[in-house]
């Protein structure tokens, strides 16, 4: 799909640049990431674009899809096989196919013979062409009905309840009036009837046709705040109040003309936090066929809401990570190739003023990228963290002078410790970030001055506790970074840690800072809390895994320092498919002093490892095209020549997970400048 243009042509590979071939690759991997299909048809009904979920959702076979291709193939695939159900296959396709050329907006769901349950949307596109997205919710499906078939059973027992109470009523009533003295025989019988209805987990009411309640168990008067005498008599306004009568009114009145209904709305629960609620109204008819009342079943459904919330974000964050993950590898690359060709250009011209106008800046911006990769990846949990035994008071101290620096002097910072040692597991460079990234947010919420204080404590976290974090119980490090501003409402709580989400004004603020702390933190073993009151400030606490004391730090060895003529006179074996990237890699291996044989697949590499012995070093990219990538070709170097060094470099952070197995085997991230490569290649090289 990448290396084809709309009319289907396999263009040459003079004819589309690398860049343009690279961005159609992304963007063709970009899509294969995502779990719906997704199809582009331009005003003629030929294919531009489509992804590997679309095949596997509809069974099309990967022949039917090129570029192209017309949307009658498709179309008639499906009719031959059944898909339309019986008729004749032409009009089921000359249907279709009308719709499709009036190119409007369409959705729709449709059942396949297996059973699955796809959901179409269509949507026009410039110049009439349209882009159809299609996803499986058989389970959603299946899921709803399940819960429709609960509800239905558990009316059900209820009406039966409640006809079995009537029924009772209506004999207990009609022996009282033969003989008085079964009155007290019907109070007890009443008195249980009412026990029984309060022991059933759900609120029972009736009203009649005047909404004058008649009858509630505990459970629904509770609800309301009000006790099963004082609601008995009592209008539906005066019970549930102003704001929720608005909602159930207009459901109320047409529950009085004779109709079931079910709705749900939302109200403030015994513990003053909003809750949902879902309630049935059944209409209680009398003999002559009018409704002389209805029956009220309500159920709390707030922690349906709260699952279904937390499943979805969970899927929102799991697609961002995926996505993360997959596009790192190409960003990186490039990367590589912008600022190592900066680096050799400013080295090259020290002297020329252009360098400080045109290059500094560039290398700035391309660095800034880098960054940015690196703190989408933290937020995905796919970039690889190092953790050590920390002093975070003394870290604090240190970043308390770069952070009054970054602030107005209208703001006051303060530092305190409950503790005089206090040491965490964790990456040190990735909590200053988080500590600086709090502070300037703390710096936005106070335009007009005020306090920072960042305080430091030993918590020791119960199991309770630990599961709200969900992280395990023990001693943990906090670190809680609070200023005096604006603070917060309950909508943007709500909101704060998703990724791109702010409150700064456009241009302001990426509305990455929070996601990435909640995104280290959680990497780290960690957990975050936050409190919030507006118009009173804001409180963000880091809990990180505490340890009992801090490791010396490592030294370097006498001698240890990195010699570039330690590596002149090698040859080295460089294997990169990207021939950018190789290009910018042999520049900085050959400032090393080092001669250089290329390869561009793992497949080349090994044969070069076979005839070339001079051979004194292999680096190598992890992800090559052909069945040897950069983890089979190092296998391969380690069996045929066990003395051969090889170190691998990879622009994907999950690189560092999947090498585990070799520990020893080093590891280069993308993108890298020449004093990085020299480190890791030296050691190799003595």
């Amino acid at each position: 799909m990448s290396g084809q243009d709309v009319d289907g042509v396999e263009p040459s590979a003079d004819e589309l640049p690398s860049f343009d071939r690279r961005y159609r690759e992304m963007l063709g991997a970009g899509l294969d990431l995502l779990d719906q299909g997704v199809t582009v048809f331009d005003a003629d009904l030929r294919m531009v674009a489509w992804n590997k979920a679309f095949l596997r959702l509809l069974d099309f076979p990967e022949s039917l899809a090129r570029a192209g291709g017309n949307f009658e193939d498709f179309i008639r695939y499906n009719a031959e096989r059944g898909d339309y159900g019986p008729g004749d296959v032409e009009a089921q396709i000359a249907e279709r196919l009308a719709r499709a050329r009036s190119f409007e907006p369409h959705a729709t769901e449709r059942v396949r013979p297996n059973g699955q349950i796809l959901s179409i949307r269509g949507f026009p596109l410039p110049h009439q062409g349209f882009i159809s997205v299609y996803t499986d919710i058989t389970g959603q499906r299946h899921s709803q009905a399940q819960a429709a078939r609960y509800q239905a059973e558990l009316e059900a027992h209820i009406r039966s309840r409640t006809d079995a109470l009537t029924r009772a009523n209506v004999e207990l009533t009609a022996a009282v009036e033969s003989n008085k003295a079964i009155t007290c025989a019907l109070q007890r019988s009443e008195q249980r009837l009412r026990e029984i209805a309060d022991a059933i987990p759900a609120a029972v009411a009736y009203f009649d046709r005047e909404w004058v309640y008649r009858y509630a168990n505990k459970g629904y008067a509770e609800w309301f705040g009000w006790s099963v005498s004082e609601v008995e008599g009592r209008k539906i306004r005066e019970v549930v109040g102003q704001e929720v009568f608005a909602i159930v009114s207009p459901w109320v009145s047409r529950a009085l003309a004779g109709e079931r209904v079910t709705y749900e709305y939302t109200l403030t629960g015994r513990d003053g936090m909003p809750a949902q609620a879902r309630s049935t109204l059944v209409p209680d008819m009398g003999s002559d066929g009018t409704v002389i009342g209805c029956y009220v079943h309500s159920v709390d459904v707030t922690e349906i809401r709260r699952t279904l919330a937390a499943l979805a974000q969970a899927q929102k964050m799991e697609a961002i990570g995926q996505l993360t993950g997959g596009l790192a590898h190409d960003f990186n690359n490039m990367l590589t190739v912008v600022i190592g060709n900066l680096v050799a250009l400013k080295e090259n011209h020290p002297d020329d003023p252009l360098t400080e106008n045109f290059v500094e800046p560039a290398m700035h911006a391309a660095n800034r990228g880098a960054e940015l990769i690196r703190r989408l990846l933290g937020f995905a949990r796919r970039q690889p963290l190092e953790p050590k035994p920390v002093e975070v008071n003394e870290l604090i101290l240190g970043m308390s002078k770069l952070i009054r620096r970054s602030l107005p002097g209208t703001i006051a910072v303060s530092t305190a410790s409950r503790e005089p040692c206090l040491v965490a597991l964790v990456d040190a460079h990735p909590l200053e970030n988080a500590l600086l990234n709090l502070a300037l947010n703390a710096r936005d919420a106070m335009p007009n001055g005020g306090e920072l204080r960042i305080e430091s404590s030993l918590e020791q976290l119960s199991p309770a506790a630990a599961a709200d974090l969900e992280v395990l119980p023990g001693d943990y490090v906090q670190i809680a970074v609070s200023d005096n501003g604006m603070g917060m409402d309950g909508s943007t709580m709500a909101r704060v840690f998703e990724p791109f989400f702010t409150t700064k004004q456009f241009g302001s603020g990426s509305g990455l800072g929070l996601s990435m702390v909640y995104g280290f933190v959680k990497q780290s073993g960690g957990g975050v809390r936050i409190r919030s009151r507006q118009a009173r400030g804001t409180t963000v606490a880091l809990l990180l895994p505490s340890v009992a004391e801090a490791e010396q730090p490592d030294t370097l060895p006498a001698g240890g320092r990195v010699h570039e003529a330690d590596l002149a006179g090698k040859l080295v074996l460089l294997a990169e498919d990207d021939a950018d990237v190789r290009a910018v890699v042999r520049m900085q291996l050959a400032e090393l002093g080092c001669a250089v044989v290329e390869a561009e697949s793992g497949a080349e590499a090994a044969d070069m490892v076979e005839n070339i012995p001079a051979i004194a070093l292999v680096i190598s990219d992890v992800v090559m095209p052909g069945t040897m990538d950069g983890r089979a070709l190092a296998r391969f170097v380690r069996r045929f020549r066990p003395g051969l060094p090889v170190v691998l470099m990879s622009g994907f952070a999950e690189t560092r997970a999947d090498l585990l197995d070799e520990p020893d085997l080093p590891l280069l991230s993308k993108p890298f400048s020449r004093d990085k490569l020299l480190a890791a290649l030296r050691p190799l090289a003595a």
